[in-house]
């Protein structure tokens, strides 16, 4: 993936960041930056790389601003505690109205539609290049405007979540922008649906492989450098089937994941171990070395691609990975005890005889007050932290085989299938050194959601996870009541309401 977002600050100055919720004579107070004369760019192919990574990159940015990947979808009234900073405070208690500068950010979604306005220009646009260089194919015009209508549906699946009725923007804007009402999130997500299938019928398994959709090298590179990277058939399958589950149609639930189980193995992807790939330093969320990896946003080190602040890490790592005394955020001892019950489970296990870990690749210091949640420590190169820490590097990944098992074990029981719902919930656990999982007398959406709370800790699904869930189990979950007043979603920031008139407050946070 070497340089993959290098471009991306080219392309900030070629393109219009321009971004959504302000008024008709300015977007979010940011102008044009684009510095390039339009008539100049959209000529070459590699206006179209850089344009379409460009793309990529401005989503990655949306995501990892403020660690929001995280805050919106792990720290939510999630599993990690804070240690003493009152704004994760309030993130974690649902307090989202004060005033902190995070929360202030986190409530502006600018920086998603800055990304969305990329993709419609690359669509609108990108066709001028057939026109002007011969090297651009029809072929490969198609699958690249094949991923940008991938990424926005990505994009708007994601806001939806977290605003839940958003503005349905599809065509690009500069400079001058009309003001735009919410849209249903329904007809967001149907057009996601509609996006994304469409567009996976144009995107190959894996790039600059023996894919008949994609032959020879993408843009003069070869599969290691876009291995989990780009947009492909079965991470679209992945988000469609989250775009289902979140709408409870799990019946397309079971038809999406059925598509990815028969055919994963085409995108060079694999279930994952515990000890040499997931928590490892150097492999599972490690830039280009995980087999798991299928839609991932990854920081390479090779590519000078690390940063010191906006990743998990930052939060969660101190002694003894990195220098910091303690972190900012963990799971206490109480709570991994109560999650982690399984004997020999590979992830957290305890000796009963003596109190100590059996198996710790999840968390460090366990023994102390405030244990380190170690699973995810990408540090640099990968190797270990020589006492000088520099950059985290870890990928943020959406999805992978164990998550989306779970989800068709979800799926399984929505729709009245418990024996293919213990089929995978069974293969993820055993995966996990849990040999003979039983679930004879337990209600078994609540054992795949305890499952998904211990396999998926720190990957920014537990949020979404207990809405899931509250929807399914209404009576046994403490979300239901926000459930059914609309306190799920985020507050919109104050400056995105005062500048477009047309916007208005999501009704809960209106008290």
């Amino acid at each position: 993936m070497n340089n993959i977002f290098r471009s991306v600050k080219k392309t900030a100055l070629v393109l219009a960041l321009t971004l959504m919720g302000v008024s008709c004579s300015k977007l979010l107070d940011v102008k044009s930056t684009r510095l390039v004369a339009d008539k100049d760019y959209w000529s070459s192919v590699q206006d179209a790389r850089s344009a379409l990574i460009g793309v990529y990159g401005l989503t990655r940015a949306a995501l990892t601003d403020n660690a929001a990947f995280w805050m919106y979808g792990e720290f939510r009234q999630g599993d990690f505690v804070a240690t003493s900073r009152a704004d994760l405070k309030a993130i974690i208690n649902n307090e989202l109205n004060v005033s902190f500068p995070q929360l202030q950010s986190l409530k502006n979604w600018r920086r998603f539609y800055a990304a969305i306005n990329a993709a419609n220009l690359f669509i609108e646009r990108s066709g001028d290049i057939l026109k002007k260089d011969a090297y651009y194919t029809t072929a490969n015009h198609q699958l690249d405007v094949a991923q940008a209508r991938a990424l926005r549906a990505f994009l708007y699946f994601y806001m939806v979540r977290i605003w839940g009725d958003v503005p349905l923007v599809v065509a690009s804007y500069d400079g001058q922008f009309p003001a735009f009402p919410r849209t249903a999130q329904a007809t967001v997500l149907d057009f996601a649906e509609k996006e994304l299938v469409a567009a996976a019928k144009d995107l190959p398994f894996i790039y600059s492989g023996n894919d008949p959709q994609q032959t020879g090298s993408y843009f003069n590179e070869g599969y290691v450098f876009w291995k989990g990277t780009l947009f492909n058939k079965i991470s679209a399958y992945a988000v469609l089937s989250h775009i289902a589950a979140w709408q409870q149609h799990y019946t397309d639930v079971m038809s999406y994941t059925q598509f990815i189980m028969d055919n994963y193995s085409q995108a060079a992807v694999t279930f994952t171990s515990i000890t040499s790939e997931l928590c490892a330093s150097d492999s599972g969320f490690f830039a280009r070395s995980g087999p798991s990896q299928i839609l991932n946003f990854s920081f390479d080190y090779l590519s000078a691609e690390g940063i010191t602040a906006g990743h998990l890490e930052e939060y969660t790592l101190a002694q003894p990975i990195t220098s910091n005394l303690l972190p900012a955020m963990y799971v206490p001892r109480d709570s991994i005890l109560r999650y982690f019950d399984q004997p020999n489970d590979e992830r957290f296990s305890i000796d009963l005889k003596t109190g100590y870990p059996l198996t710790d690749y999840y968390f460090s210091n366990y023994s102390t007050n405030t244990p380190v949640f170690s699973k995810i420590k990408v540090i640099e190169d990968g190797k270990a932290d020589k006492g000088v820490f520099r950059l985290y590097n870890g990928t943020m990944m959406f999805s992978r085989m164990e998550e989306l098992a779970l989800l068709r074990a979800e799926a399984a029981v929505a729709t009245n299938n418990p024996a293919e719902a213990i089929q995978w919930l069974g293969t993820v656990m055993k995966s996990r050194g849990i040999s003979n999982p039983v679930f004879n007398g337990k209600d078994l959406l609540d054992e795949v959601f305890k499952e998904r709370r211990r396999e998926l800790m720190g990957e920014g699904w537990r949020w979404y996870d207990q809405v899931r869930y509250a929807r399914l189990r209404p009576g046994k979950s403490a979300l239901a009541p926000l459930l059914q007043n609309g306190g799920i979603y985020w507050p919109l920031a104050e400056d995105v309401l005062n500048a477009n008139h047309l916007l208005v407050q999501n009704p809960y946070w209106n008290k």
